[in-house]
């Protein structure tokens, strides 16, 4: 009898959503993803960049990922962000070379709050930062599926 107790209380805590690692995304799996994202949109926004930069950017992400930028009114889902990386591609919006950098952060609940700043490599090999800017992530089924320009 205690054999099936302990089976039952084991299968109970295996298939409990608080316990499946799957479903759970804390800073030891947001940031890296973070930084990837980061990574791949300074990939994304220089001189040269392709149509497949942008898809390996976007399949980093959620794929009902939603990207909110409220100083400049977008509210993209994921086909329209790519078009708008595709627009800026083809008109030649990315010829300056910039890196951004994550500065600090704050994690939330499916949440973390990050200063980030462009900035450029100096002749001696600095980074060159720029103003500070703010961006929160969001996080479903452990991917980021919300990014919020808050600057």
């Amino acid at each position: 009898m205690k054999y099936y107790l302990s089976m039952l209380l084991t299968l109970c805590c295996l298939l409990s959503p608080s316990a499946n690692a799957s479903q759970t995304c804390g800073a030891e799996c947001q940031l890296p993803q973070i930084h990837a994202y980061f990574k791949a949109l300074d990939k994304v926004s220089q001189s040269g960049s392709s149509e497949q930069d942008v898809d390996d950017f976007l399949g980093l992400l959620h794929p009902n990922v939603n990207y909110i930028h409220l100083e400049y009114g977008a509210n993209f889902d994921r086909a329209n962000w790519r078009s708008a990386f595709i627009r800026n591609i083809a008109r030649g919006a990315y010829q300056q070379p910039k890196e951004q950098r994550v500065l600090n952060y704050i994690v939330g609940k499916n949440h973390v709050a990050v200063e980030y700043a462009h900035g450029s490599i100096q002749p001696d090999g600095q980074w060159q930062q720029e103003q500070p800017l703010l961006v929160l992530f969001g996080f479903t089924d452990g991917k980021i599926s919300l990014v919020k320009e808050l600057w």
